[in-house]
């Protein structure tokens, strides 16, 4: 649809209509508007939103762009209302100069997904420019001779616009000697002759001023003038003539100014003056006159100024031999203008991601196109990246390129990359351009955190402070950003009964973990639970490693001596015959120690002793010996003092007394009463009182059976012994003891022996010491586990 122009008289400023003209070619896909030139900027040219049959927002959820060659940006869409409007006022013969019809060719880019459409923009002329003579004033000389009907060619005017707004036809002021008519060029061009009608007579009129007037096609038409003076001469029978009427010659746009381009030649068969021939230039555009010039006297046309193939790749010139007495002749020179490769590729990006997420294929990088203005071979380009890059380049448009991802990325094996594109022509030289692109890929969670170990051993000794810092976990995240950013947490224990979050805890940000209360090795020697790390992307990823706590053992436990009883009961006379050999075992030290490891190995010292060298003790069992012989001399009663130490650090100790009692035989009594033992034990703590009460019970019935057999044996032998002893408390005993030798623990049995010699007889008594419930510093009693009957072996030999 087209619509009239308004006229607006006297001034440039046209409003001009614009002129869509949406035309699809069959199979070419290509989009067609028109509009007027030198409308203002923002003017709508059509609704591109509605050509391409899309709704209303699809153009901008498609990313659409408008591209133009070179980067000149001519137009403009509006992406809501799909609207495409200039970009600025447009000059059809800044653009296109006498070229007809200017079109200027543009590109739509859908980008999601990637689709070109073709387009172009007709601009049509508007007749902003007026006609106008190179020179003001045209000089004609005419012989005096010439007969009416002769034609005499005028230079003709420029006019920039084209069609019919260009100059359509000249007017001459009224005379009584010459009319004009219009001619038409083979170029297209208008071309003015003046016809004498009646013969000139140079003595009545030497010369005539004449106004010679260009009009174009417009409504209403622009004129040019320009004065012809038209000189009247005397006869001159031959005008000059050149060698050829049409010079054709080729030079290399390269050429250096001053160069030779062509020389013209005319000949003149008169004499004198009438013979002799200056050249000029007749009929030639403002481009051939800044570009050339010719001497006037030798017709040597040399260049002005550097020649450009790809500004203007052809020159037509008319030379002019003029004689003295005015006559003339013309020739026309034809310069083309050879292409030289001066022009390197060039590449113009219309379209650039620099950063583009990780594991995502088939994406579109860069859009750009190439172009070289060199002509042929020279023109002729090819485009390329490095090898080995994970990108392809696809020949999507004619020049242009689309730079995509072969395959997806991994930002953890390569954070970005510098792309070259090289652009080279195939002329010779051989030309290129390069560009560089920096790709930089975004950050995926695709990667859980990892944990330095599988599993971390960690050591804290017991009775340790709160808060203590036991060690720590780390893992690594080799994604970026938030997605790198881990978080530690306790997960459930090994043993789904342990109070894991009473004791544990773990700083989330840096996986230090803490004991939250002090450990007692005791009662938990290890435990096992497992710590997770986990980032903070969308959607968290997570691993988890094994963590075990081994509770170190502390000294914190001093020995406990089981036997003899030092709990405010009676104090254990040990009976040993005065005629014990070196090494008799007079007693032993029974201790435990509720630590573990070398802080539970015990050791025994004897410290202070009523007679020093008669008794010793065994430093790794605590049995105390005889270490010489015993002598009348010897004290009956002794008091020996010894220490049990543990191999703590520091070591802990405990001391014990032993009484020994140097006897003859067995014919004295020298043990304490059983109503005092047992009046000694309930001093002591209640636990030893019923274990004073029931030994003492036992031990009752043992003696009445003791004494009802040494009755039967008196009867038989004569003899009679007395029997002493130790009062044995008994009760219940931990049962998890073991035997270890040499250190002084006690076994789950233990016998020990006093020998009793009397007479020529010798009689053993034995029983068995039991165990005394340990009970630990804080105060916590261990679960008797199994419980021991003192017995009492008496036996005669």
């Amino acid at each position: 649809m087209q619509m009239p122009l308004h006229k607006a008289p006297q001034k440039r400023q046209v409003t001009a209509i614009i002129i869509i003209l949406l035309s699809w070619e069959a199979g070419g896909g290509t989009i067609k508007y028109s509009v007027l030139e030198e409308r203002d900027s923002g003017s709508l040219v059509a609704n591109l939103a509605k050509d391409l049959g899309l709704g209303l927002g699809e153009l901008a959820a498609r990313g659409a762009r408008i591209l133009s060659k070179g980067n000149q940006q001519h137009l403009q869409l509006e992406q809501k209302s799909g609207n495409l409007l200039l970009k600025e006022k447009l000059d059809r013969e800044e653009l296109c100069g006498d070229t007809d019809p200017c079109v200027l060719h543009f590109q739509v880019l859908l980008r999601n997904p990637l689709q070109f459409i073709q387009g172009e923009l007709q601009l049509q002329d508007v007749n902003d420019h007026a006609p106008e003579f190179l020179e003001q004033e045209i000089l004609l000389k005419i012989p005096e001779s010439s007969h009416p009907g002769t034609a005499f060619p005028l230079k003709i005017a420029q006019d920039l616009d084209v069609g019919s707004n260009t100059v359509q036809s000249y007017t001459i002021s009224t005379n009584a000697h010459f009319h004009l008519i219009t001619r038409d060029h083979s170029d297209g061009r208008k071309h003015p002759e003046l016809v004498l009608d009646k013969a000139l007579d140079r003595e009545e009129q030497p010369e005539l001023r004449l106004t010679l007037t260009a009009l174009d096609g417009g409504s209403p038409p622009r004129t040019g003038t320009s004065r012809v003076l038209i000189v009247v001469l005397d006869i001159n029978d031959n005008a000059p003539e050149f060698d050829q009427l049409l010079y054709e010659v080729q030079v290399s746009e390269n050429s250096p100014i001053g160069s030779l381009v062509i020389t013209v030649s005319a000949k003149d068969l008169d004499a004198g003056a009438h013979g002799e021939i200056s050249y000029s230039f007749f009929q030639s555009s403002n481009q051939g006159i800044q570009v050339f010039e010719i001497n006037s006297f030798t017709g040597e046309i040399r260049l002005k100024r550097m020649l450009d193939f790809e500004e203007i790749q052809s020159y037509s010139m008319e030379i002019e031999a003029s004689d003295g007495g005015g006559l003339s002749g013309k020739c026309t020179v034809a310069i083309e203008v050879m292409d030289v490769n001066d022009n390197a590729p060039e590449l113009i990006t219309s379209l650039l991601t620099s950063e583009i997420p990780e594991n995502t294929p088939d994406t579109v990088v860069a859009v750009f196109e190439i172009s070289d203005p060199d002509s042929g071979d020279n023109g002729k380009t090819m485009c390329f990246i490095q090898d080995h890059l994970p990108f392809l380049l696809k020949l999507t448009l004619e020049n242009f390129y689309t730079l995509v991802t072969e395959g997806a990325l991994d930002r953890e094996r390569q954070t970005e990359y510098n792309i070259t594109i090289t652009v080279t022509d195939l002329g010779t030289p051989r030309l290129k351009t390069q560009h560089n692109i920096t790709v930089l890929v975004s950050d995926v969670n695709d990667n859980a955190p990892a944990f330095t170990q599988t599993s971390y051993t960690l050591f804290i000794r017991e009775n340790n402070s709160p808060a203590l810092h036991m060690g720590s976990v780390s893992a690594t995240d080799t994604d970026a950003g938030a997605n790198a950013q881990v978080t530690y947490s306790l997960l459930q224990p090994q043993d789904p009964s342990l109070p894991l979050h009473s004791l544990v805890s773990i700083n989330a940000d840096n996986g230090h973990l803490f004991a939250l209360r002090a450990l007692d090795f005791e009662a938990l020697q290890a435990l096992e639970f497992l710590v997770g790390a986990t980032d903070r992307g969308a959607p968290a990823l997570s691993s988890q490693a094994l963590v075990r706590v081994q509770v170190l053992d502390a000294n914190d436990n001093a020995p406990f001596v089981l036997y003899p009883l030092q709990n405010g009961s009676a104090p254990c006379t040990e009976l040993v015959p005065r005629a014990a050999e070196p090494g008799y075992l007079v007693s032993k030290v029974v201790a435990v120690d509720g630590d573990s490891g070398q802080n539970a190995w015990l050791s025994y010292q004897l410290l202070k002793a009523t007679e020093p060298g008669l008794f010793g003790v065994w430093a790794h069992n605590g049995e105390v010996r005889t270490a010489r012989l015993l002598s009348e001399r010897d004290a009956a009663k002794h008091r020996l003092l010894l220490l049990v130490k543990d191999n703590g650090e520091p070591p802990l100790s405990a001391s014990v007394t032993l009484h020994v009692l140097l006897v003859d035989g067995f014919s004295q009594a020298y043990l304490p009463l059983p109503e005092a033992a047992a009046g000694a034990a309930a001093q002591s703590d209640p636990l030893t009182v019923y274990l004073v009460i029931a030994l003492a019970s036992v031990s009752s019935l043992f003696l009445f059976s003791v004494l009802a057999f040494i009755a039967v044996r008196l009867c038989r032998r004569g003899r009679a012994g007395l029997v002493g002893g130790c009062s044995v408390p008994e009760g219940h005993f931990p049962g998890h003891l073991v035997d270890v030798s040499g250190t002084g623990t006690l076994s789950q049995s233990y016998q020990y022996e006093v020998c009793l010699k009397g007479g020529s007889g010798t009689s053993e008594f034995k029983f068995l010491n039991p165990f005394v419930p340990y009970l630990t510093p804080q105060g916590t009693t261990e679960e008797v586990e199994e419980s021991v009957t003192s017995r009492n072996n008496f036996v005669f030999n």
